[in-house]
């Protein structure tokens, strides 16, 4: 019987490590998920302010941004568990390369 418990308590604790790793796994999936809506978003007011005074410097700051953008997904995507367990997944993965704009 000891065998047995000692089993249980061993296989309790390996769970217990399990929820824990995935809890910072999602809680990391969030904080980047809301970096992407905010450089989305700033991504958008970029474009619509496109034309003005600023216009290089906001055309700069634009391309930067989107390649923050695209890097952040890219994380994101290479970082999702179920993308872990398929390699196959992450090779057929689109990926841009848009330079200057």
């Amino acid at each position: 019987m000891t065998g047995d418990t000692d089993d249980i308590i061993a296989l309790r604790a390996a769970l217990a490590a399990a929820e824990a790793r995935a809890e910072v796994a999602e809680a990391r999936a969030a904080s980047a998920e809301a970096q992407i809506a905010h450089l989305k978003h700033l991504i958008a007011r970029m474009r619509q302010d496109r034309f003005g005074a600023s216009s290089e410097r906001g055309r700069r700051l634009l391309a930067q941004l989107e390649l923050e953008l695209e890097e952040l997904e890219t994380t994101l995507a290479e970082d999702a568990p179920e993308n872990a367990a398929d390699p196959a997944v992450r090779a057929t993965a689109p990926r841009s390369n848009r330079g200057r704009q």
